[in-house]
């Protein structure tokens, strides 16, 4: 429990294995990736707190994250983040033949990524896609389509908190095993967003360089020094 958020202490193989439990099981199920901004979001708020609790599982999703768990003596694995799952969960779907639905983004996008899964794993079937500029009227039906397209696993790219308030409101009427939100995965397998290169990711720099690419994710920047300092006030409280 870091702050409120129910990290599971879990890799990557151990996730996907969850999301087979998931697929089998048949029923609803949420997929959280809780980065740096997510844990404090939930800090702050109880509403967005209590819905990530409410999830079937929740990875940390970012170095930071799990170099912070682990100063606060929380055993967690290893980084589990949105876009690596979501390329690891579609090589999964290609082999065991489980159905995706790719939701978010811009017009046109969510489409593109499609083309590039498939591309990368021929055998997968994906069974709809849709952008995340849908009005309140027009999404009874997006709800709709998904729920008649009936697939394994959905992934929902608009952003959090939304992503997941949204999932949790139409759980029941989508019925799909197994709901993720991937932010804003969809415009990185779209080639529309870059992922920073292998060696700041291995460094835990990702955050900079999507900073200096990004400069108006400055604000959600700040959330990085706050768990820092939260972390470390907890770690002396503890002591």
């Amino acid at each position: 429990d870091m702050f409120g958020v129910p990290l599971a202490r879990i890799d990557m193989d151990a996730a996907l294995a969850r999301v087979d439990q998931f697929v089998e099981e048949r029923s609803p199920h949420m997929v959280v990736t809780s980065d740096t901004p997510s844990i404090v979001r939930a800090h702050d708020d109880s509403e967005y707190q209590e819905l990530v609790r409410g999830a079937d599982m929740v990875t940390a999703d970012g170095r930071g994250v799990v170099w912070m768990a682990r100063v606060l003596g929380l055993p967690v694995a290893e980084r589990v983040s949105g876009v690596d799952l979501v390329a690891r969960i579609c090589e999964r779907a290609a082999d065991k033949g489980y159905a995706v639905f790719l939701l978010g983004a811009l017009p046109g996008v969510a489409e593109e990524a499609a083309r590039s899964l498939v591309s990368r794993c021929p055998e997968l079937r994906v069974v709809g896609t849709h952008h995340g500029y849908f009005t309140a009227e027009e999404e009874p039906e997006v709800v709709r389509r998904i729920a008649e397209a009936k697939p394994d696993v959905l992934f929902v790219g608009l952003g959090a908190p939304r992503q997941e308030k949204w999932i949790r409101r139409h759980m029941e009427a989508l019925q799909v095993p197994v709901a993720i939100g991937v932010g804003g995965t969809l415009d990185v397998l779209a080639g529309r967003a870059k992922r920073a290169p292998e060696w700041m990711q291995r460094a835990g720099l990702e955050w900079l360089y999507r900073l200096l690419r990004e400069p108006s994710r400055l604000p959600r920047m700040w959330a990085l020094p706050r768990l820092m300092w939260m972390t470390l006030w907890e770690a002396l409280r503890k002591r």
